[in-house]
Protein backbone atom coordinates (compact mmCIF):
# COMPACT_ATOMS: atom_id res chain seq x y z
CA UNK A 1 0.00 0.00 0.00
CA UNK A 2 1.29 3.45 -0.93
CA UNK A 3 0.78 6.25 1.61
CA UNK A 4 1.70 9.88 0.93
CA UNK A 5 3.47 11.95 3.61
CA UNK A 6 3.19 15.75 3.61
CA UNK A 7 4.03 18.39 6.20
CA UNK A 8 3.82 22.17 6.23
CA UNK A 9 7.16 22.15 8.09
CA UNK A 10 8.96 21.41 4.81
CA UNK A 11 8.55 23.09 1.42
CA UNK A 12 5.53 22.13 -0.66
CA UNK A 13 6.46 20.18 -3.79
CA UNK A 14 7.26 22.40 -6.78
CA UNK A 15 6.14 19.78 -9.28
CA UNK A 16 4.07 16.62 -9.65
CA UNK A 17 5.59 14.67 -6.76
CA UNK A 18 5.05 14.10 -3.03
CA UNK A 19 7.37 15.07 -0.20
CA UNK A 20 7.57 11.40 0.74
CA UNK A 21 5.86 8.10 0.04
CA UNK A 22 5.52 5.05 2.29
CA UNK A 23 5.77 1.71 0.47
CA UNK A 24 5.28 -0.85 3.21
CA UNK A 25 7.86 -0.04 5.89
CA UNK A 26 10.11 1.92 3.50
CA UNK A 27 9.85 5.70 3.24
CA UNK A 28 11.10 7.34 0.05
CA UNK A 29 11.76 11.04 0.63
CA UNK A 30 11.95 13.27 -2.43
CA UNK A 31 15.05 15.35 -3.00
CA UNK A 32 15.00 18.51 -0.90
CA UNK A 33 16.55 21.82 -1.82
CA UNK A 34 17.11 24.94 0.27
CA UNK A 35 13.61 26.36 0.37
CA UNK A 36 12.52 27.87 3.67
CA UNK A 37 9.01 26.48 4.26
CA UNK A 38 7.96 29.54 6.27
CA UNK A 39 8.77 32.08 3.55
CA UNK A 40 8.84 29.82 0.48
CA UNK A 41 12.10 31.61 -0.39
CA UNK A 42 15.05 29.80 -1.93
CA UNK A 43 18.36 30.20 -0.12
CA UNK A 44 21.24 30.37 -2.58
CA UNK A 45 24.80 31.61 -2.66
CA UNK A 46 26.09 29.92 0.50
CA UNK A 47 26.34 26.14 0.27
CA UNK A 48 26.61 25.80 4.07
CA UNK A 49 23.31 27.62 4.66
CA UNK A 50 21.71 25.71 1.80
CA UNK A 51 22.81 22.38 3.25
CA UNK A 52 21.53 23.22 6.72
CA UNK A 53 18.11 24.14 5.26
CA UNK A 54 18.03 20.95 3.19
CA UNK A 55 18.76 18.86 6.28
CA UNK A 56 16.06 20.73 8.27
CA UNK A 57 13.57 20.02 5.49
CA UNK A 58 14.49 16.33 5.46
CA UNK A 59 14.23 16.17 9.27
CA UNK A 60 10.74 17.72 9.16
CA UNK A 61 9.52 15.15 6.63
CA UNK A 62 11.06 12.26 8.55
CA UNK A 63 9.47 13.55 11.77
CA UNK A 64 6.05 13.80 10.10
CA UNK A 65 6.44 10.13 9.18
CA UNK A 66 7.42 9.23 12.76
CA UNK A 67 11.06 8.65 11.86
CA UNK A 68 14.45 10.31 12.28
CA UNK A 69 17.85 10.27 10.58
CA UNK A 70 18.53 7.07 12.55
CA UNK A 71 16.06 5.34 10.20
CA UNK A 72 17.81 6.50 7.02
CA UNK A 73 19.43 3.65 5.10
CA UNK A 74 20.27 5.39 1.80
CA UNK A 75 21.10 8.96 0.84
CA UNK A 76 21.62 10.63 -2.51
CA UNK A 77 23.53 13.92 -2.56
CA UNK A 78 23.57 16.01 -5.72
CA UNK A 79 26.01 18.91 -5.96
CA UNK A 80 26.37 21.65 -8.53
CA UNK A 81 30.12 21.59 -7.81
CA UNK A 82 32.20 18.84 -6.24
CA UNK A 83 34.29 21.70 -4.79
CA UNK A 84 31.48 22.02 -2.20
CA UNK A 85 31.81 18.39 -1.08
CA UNK A 86 33.76 19.00 2.15
CA UNK A 87 31.35 21.67 3.43
CA UNK A 88 28.24 19.65 2.55
CA UNK A 89 29.73 16.45 3.96
CA UNK A 90 30.55 18.09 7.30
CA UNK A 91 27.05 19.52 7.77
CA UNK A 92 25.34 16.36 6.48
CA UNK A 93 27.43 14.26 8.88
CA UNK A 94 26.47 16.43 11.85
CA UNK A 95 22.85 15.24 11.49
CA UNK A 96 23.83 11.57 11.65
CA UNK A 97 25.15 9.40 14.45
CA UNK A 98 27.05 6.16 13.90
CA UNK A 99 25.76 3.41 11.61
CA UNK A 100 25.80 5.77 8.64
CA UNK A 101 23.52 5.11 5.66
CA UNK A 102 24.74 4.05 2.24
CA UNK A 103 25.26 7.07 0.01
CA UNK A 104 26.22 8.41 -3.35
CA UNK A 105 27.39 11.94 -4.02
CA UNK A 106 27.46 13.19 -7.58
CA UNK A 107 28.12 16.44 -9.37
CA UNK A 108 25.30 17.43 -11.70
CA UNK A 109 24.96 19.99 -14.47
CA UNK A 110 22.11 21.84 -12.78
CA UNK A 111 19.60 21.68 -9.94
CA UNK A 112 16.11 23.16 -9.48
CA UNK A 113 15.98 26.90 -8.69
CA UNK A 114 19.75 27.12 -9.34
CA UNK A 115 20.61 25.74 -5.88
CA UNK A 116 23.97 24.18 -5.06
CA UNK A 117 22.79 21.04 -3.27
CA UNK A 118 19.86 18.60 -3.27
CA UNK A 119 19.57 15.59 -0.96
CA UNK A 120 17.12 12.68 -0.99
CA UNK A 121 16.82 9.82 1.50
CA UNK A 122 15.30 6.38 1.89
CA UNK A 123 14.34 5.39 5.43
CA UNK A 124 13.02 2.21 6.99
CA UNK A 125 10.66 1.79 9.93
CA UNK A 126 12.33 -0.94 11.99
Amino acid sequence: MKVIVNTTNAPAPIGPYSQAVWAGNILFVSGQIAIDPETNEVLTGDVANETRQVMKNLAAILKEAGLSFDNVVKTGIFLKSMADFAVVNEIYGSYLSGNYPARETVEVAGLPKNVSVEISVVAVKF
